[in-house]
């Protein structure tokens, strides 16, 4: 298993502040997360800086178009050198596995996951987009169509980890997001646990944004999150 599961999300809405952030952790504890905002704002250069700090990148733009913008896209991504991207699963089977095979020829190819239901929607959210069945029941569903397009692994929350692990095998990556510290505030999150539950559910990495970068002392919160979930163990 990684030991370093935790991703850090530098949702920030400039270069600035993200990697003042960047400098308060550590990258031997940690990956970051580079998403919408920051991307949009800083552009790959910010990626770039995060690489000389030590930093290995997960890029979450959430591709979602047709299989060559999406092919394309993926590529541009991984010559940034990124460790990971993700692309929605919803865009069917043709896209994801254009996704790819556009990454598979780098000497180094970034993880390509798929979103499956996002963590901030429950049940009833599904119901009035259009799905049938519950938020596990559609990220089983959407996790087996992206293993089947040959992906590395999916996004899902924590609480469908072990689900997944039964249901497609244990090297079947999953990227956690929702992960609140006890006694945390939700935020627009609906699907949440802990850390130390998370791993006992079987997640490879766990996405962790507000919890480290809002607290007081994100060195000392990375490193106490670090020591609980190193003492966790996961499902075999």
């Amino acid at each position: 298993m990684d030991n370093k599961r935790i991703i850090v999300a530098l949702d920030f809405p400039a270069a600035a502040p993200a990697l003042e952030m960047a400098a308060r952790l550590d990258p031997a504890l940690c990956r970051v997360k580079v998403g919408k905002e920051l991307f949009v704002a800083a552009g790959p250069a910010v990626i770039e800086r995060l690489h000389r700090r030590g930093f290995e990148v997960f890029l979450d733009l959430k591709f979602h178009d047709i299989p060559n913008t999406v092919a394309g896209a993926s590529r541009a991504a991984a010559a940034l050198g990124v460790w990971m991207l993700n692309v929605h699963a919803s865009g069917g089977a043709a896209m994801m596995r254009a996704a790819r095979e556009a990454v598979a020829t780098f000497a180094k190819p970034p993880l390509v996951i798929a979103v499956t239901v996002l963590t901030s929607l429950a049940d009833a959210d599904l119901v009035a987009i259009g799905y049938a069945g519950s938020a596990a029941d559609n990220v089983e569903r959407l996790a087996r169509l992206a293993a089947a397009s040959g992906l590395d692994g999916v996004v899902c929350s924590a609480e469908e980890a072990a689900r997944l692990r039964a249901a497609i095998g244990t090297a079947f990556v999953s990227v956690t997001p929702g992960i609140r510290l006890p006694g945390d505030a939700k935020g627009d999150q609906s699907r949440v646990v802990t850390p130390e539950e998370a791993v006992r559910q079987g997640a490879h990495y766990l996405v962790i944004g507000r919890p480290v970068t809002q607290s007081a002392d994100p060195s000392a919160t990375l490193q106490s999150i670090a020591r609980s979930i190193g003492r966790e163990k996961a499902p075999s």
